[in-house]
């Protein structure tokens, strides 16, 4: 199994073409970077996927760069990590407990007044590139306007205080408001570098900026979490999945990522996105299907791992469906456990012979190990990413299919398993190609604009 992250470094050496700071040991010194968008507490596996990844990425191309990753915790917290780094997790978030510091609120105010004694506050107004992600998907009142609001936030307050702002690979839109719309345009029409995860993405990036559209700037990437490195995990796998994973005994193994956000809340799930197929029906007749058509072993896959009772719960969603087969999946179905990190569940991906998912980044996980892997979209994000790798017939959208077509293209997807591991093996070297040069590229401009600034020239 290979390991995807990014290569290290030498620090003697330089990323693109800007070189890279040097103190008198030859490490970088002095580029201050904040991170945003990409909190590793939420219980996301996808959104922590995100996050991780661009940790990775950044420490191992600045590896002395001063990194704050604003998350859900209280105040400021070194992280030490082996095999990545050192870096610093702090408190920002949205509450309604204003005296709190790590709150947004108090934040902002905070940075009018020159910081105070709010670190979240500090870290920003003292850093070279605030680099945001929005979660991959949240820049967009898709969610909702008040999501939306909470999302441009940080990336606002980076620019009303001259903080050069970059936006990583994300989606932009869609967009339902016209006044949303043009607040997403001037937030990212004055960004410093803006980059797109997919060819749809990067279309709708163009469209939002019109004529204010900046080849230089304005880039056509990839998902960040193609990169995401992979780890054991440090729980070990036990009971019924741990024998499968050691001997199958022939059979194949099937991973079904269920997604508690459309499955646990059906009925408003499908009104908010325009659903045509029963979410419900479609997971629970794929898996029936699998274990009535073959003898193939299915695994149950959360990657939303919120505590019990929560709407997004992705756990509750497969313990459903697995209650729902009967004695049909007693013995051949298993919800796996819910992992910690998401490389840990991206290694528990890789050991299936075919994946299906609903959750973005559980599919990526599967993609960048090269397994086939299938998708049930919800939103356009989706297919832009499958495309990037080739992939694009293995996805089934329940917004414009029924239920029994989106089984059935499924089904068709599980039959064509083998051609698709191939055609995904052939693909994915340039993918992850492109990963790393898009990795380069930011760590290239975070040096420029920390050169910037050490020089006192002006920023645009």
């Amino acid at each position: 199994m290979s390991n995807l992250v990014a290569e290290e470094r030498d620090p003697a050496r330089s990323v693109g073409d800007a070189a890279i700071p040097h103190s008198e040991s030859g490490a970088t010194r002095g580029i201050r970077l904040v991170l945003a968008g990409a909190a590793p507490d939420t219980g996301n596996l996808g959104v922590t996927a995100l996050s991780d990844a661009m940790i990775e990425g950044l420490l191992s191309r600045l590896p002395e760069c001063e990194l704050t990753v604003f998350d859900f915790g209280t105040g400021l917290r070194r992280v030490e990590e082996n095999g990545v780094g050192s870096y610093w997790l702090c408190g920002a978030k949205h509450s309604r407990r204003f005296h709190k510091p790590e709150t947004m609120w108090n934040i902002r105010m905070a940075a009018k007044l020159g910081g105070l004694n709010n670190p979240a506050a500090k870290r920003l107004l003292a850093a070279d590139a605030v680099l945001d992600i929005s979660g991959g998907d949240s820049f967009s009142d898709i969610y909702g306007p008040r999501r939306f609001r909470a999302v441009a936030l940080t990336k606002v307050l980076a620019q009303s205080h001259g903080v050069p702002l970059i936006l990583l690979p994300q989606t932009y839109g869609p967009f339902q408001s016209d006044a949303i719309r043009r607040s997403a345009q001037d937030i990212v029409g004055t960004s410093e570098m803006a980059w797109a995860r997919d060819e749809h993405s990067f279309a709708a990036l163009r469209s939002l900026l019109g004529t204010r559209f900046d080849a230089e700037r304005h880039r056509s990437g990839v998902d960040v979490a193609f990169l995401l490195r992979v780890r054991q995990p440090r729980t070990p796998i036990d009971g019924v999945l741990a024998g499968w994973l050691r001997d199958r005994a022939g059979r194949e193994l099937v991973g079904i990522n269920v997604s508690g956000l459309l499955y646990n809340k059906a009925d408003e799930a499908k009104v908010q996105y325009g659903l045509k197929a029963t979410y419900a029906e479609v997971v629970t007749e794929l898996t029936r299907r699998m274990l009535e058509k073959t003898n193939a072993l299915v695994m149950l896959m959360p990657h939303v791992v919120t505590p019990h009772g929560h709407y997004e719960s992705d756990v509750d969603a497969c313990e459903s469906v697995k209650a729902a087969l009967g004695e049909l999946g007693k013995e051949r179905v298993q919800v796996a456990p819910a992992l910690e990190r998401p490389g840990e569940a991206k290694w528990l991906i890789s050991q299936t012979d075919w994946f299906c998912g609903t959750r973005m980044h559980a599919t990526i996980a599967g993609l960048s190990s090269g397994v086939a892997t299938a998708a049930i979209a919800y939103s356009p994000k989706t297919l832009g990413v499958f495309e990037s790798c080739g992939q694009g017939e293995h996805v089934a959208d329940p917004r414009s299919l029924g239920t029994n077509e989106v089984v059935d293209r499924l089904w068709k997807s599980w039959e064509s398993r083998r051609g698709a591991k191939a055609s995904i093996a052939a693909a994915l070297p340039t993918t992850i190609a492109r990963a790393k040069d898009q990795m380069d590229r930011i760590a290239e401009l975070c040096v420029k604009l920390s050169a910037a600034r050490s020089q006192g020239r002006s920023r645009r």
